[in-house]
């Protein structure tokens, strides 16, 4: 007797980086490589992409709310706007805490990616990179709080993954400021093992 199993509906929100801004070919964003990886797992994935480029956390709820089943796995990367438009990290981690309670109550395991380093920027002066630093790393802290406290798995990937960024310009598009193709091949392979323990977290409830 063969067994159907169900897909997974894995929602991707956010940010450019979540929507894949800068990516040669649609392939190589965010989602659809993660989408890739687990499908190569054995998943059967079914890819939903909510992100809007200059998305903020205070945009997470409309997102969140977006027609449509609830996702099983909702993967979340934001932040870089808020730092860029200067949003209190108080208030952007509030909002990013109120789309993870809500997505949470909907039966949907998170994955939250905090906001990048956003000094890695080749454009970011010199003199300023320290302080950009700082409030990226402020803005971090707080997302892992109170990700992690309203239920989601934090990737807290940006250390690891601002390295690649700060020594191969290669890891950024042409306009200096979103990834590349490359860089998100650097970016999915990082988020990847958060994103396949959920995966397989929520294989193992449903089985």
């Amino acid at each position: 007797m063969s067994v159907t199993r169900t897909p997974l509906r894995l929602a991707v929100l956010g940010d450019s980086i979540a929507f894949g801004t800068g990516a040669a070919r649609p392939e190589d964003g965010l989602g659809p490589r993660l989408t890739a990886a687990l499908r190569a797992d054995g998943h059967d994935v079914e890819l939903t992409v909510r992100a809007v480029p200059g998305a903020v956390s205070a945009d997470l709820g409309a997102q969140v709310r977006r027609g449509g089943p609830a996702p099983d796995l909702a993967v979340v990367v934001v932040g870089a706007n808020d730092l860029a438009r200067l949003v209190p990290p108080d208030r952007a981690a509030a909002d990013l805490a109120d789309a993870v309670r809500s997505l949470r109550a909907g039966g949907t395991d998170v994955v939250v990616v905090p906001a990048p380093d956003m000094s890695s920027i080749p454009f970011v002066p010199p003199a300023l990179r320290p302080l950009v630093r700082a409030a990226s790393a402020e803005l971090q802290r707080r997302q892992e709080a109170v990700a992690g406290a309203a239920g989601a798995r934090v990737a807290a990937v940006a250390a690891h993954v601002g390295r690649s960024f700060e020594t191969d310009p290669a890891m950024f598009a042409a306009d200096r400021f979103h990834p590349s193709s490359a860089g998100y091949a650097v970016i999915a392979a990082a988020v990847l093992p958060f994103v396949r323990d959920a995966a397989l977290a929520r294989r193992d409830v449903v089985a």
